[in-house]
């Protein structure tokens, strides 16, 4: 019998955490008995921080970055290089490149690559408002920091197409970022290698 079986309360807790990412049954009913072993306040203040991540955080209205402002920390930074505009997928990976230190510019997440198969076209992610920043900021270049998988890929040459006539300068990072690889699992060496080694785009598609 399972220790969840005892307790409907229990079995619901158990539930809930075995929803997030990485975590098994087993794992969440160690959380959950663990939670039940601590004073009754750090249950209650771990619930709070996720009901106030879950109802007060923000995206940037101008890189879609997490904040909890409407212009996020970064793009808030006089000393970051407002000329220079790297683009990733996800949040997770704007935490993955300032990991490296290796960059001091602007980002811009996408919040997603394009992928027919999953019912994900241009328009379900942010490509025009990327489009617009170039057009209407003082942009020299684009940095594409998306995975190395063919739907970021795809999105890299779709964006390559939409800023094509704007004349700015579109590079990707260099393949030390493996083939088939997500950008938050390459460790932080070898992307910072990678953003100081990028290469203009169009030498990165095939002829």
């Amino acid at each position: 019998m399972n220790l969840s079986d005892n307790s409907k309360l229990l079995d619901n807790a158990v539930q809930q955490l075995s929803r997030l990412p990485g975590v098994g049954e087993k794992s969440a009913q160690r959380l959950a008995l663990h939670l039940l072993r601590q004073p009754a306040d750090v249950a209650v203040a771990l619930g709070r921080s996720l009901i106030e991540l879950r109802e007060g955080v923000k995206y940037c209205r101008r890189c879609h970055n997490i904040c909890d402002t409407e212009i996020c920390a970064v793009c808030a930074d006089t000393r970051r290089d407002s000329t220079t505009i790297c683009v990733v997928e996800t949040v997770k990976d704007v935490i993955t490149l300032e990991g490296t230190n290796e960059y001091h510019g602007l980002y811009h997440v996408l919040g997603g690559v394009i992928s027919p198969v999953d019912g994900v076209g241009p328009s379900d992610i942010e490509i025009d408002s990327l489009v617009e920043r170039v057009k209407n900021e003082d942009v020299k270049e684009v940095i594409l920091a998306l995975s190395a998988t063919m739907e970021g890929d795809t999105t890299n040459y779709y964006i390559f197409r939409r800023l094509a006539d704007t004349g700015v300068k579109l590079s990707i990072l260099a393949r030390g970022v493996s083939v088939g690889g997500e950008l938050e699992y390459t460790d932080s060496l070898t992307l910072g290698r990678s953003l100081l080694q990028r290469i203009p785009y169009e030498n990165s598609v095939a002829r």
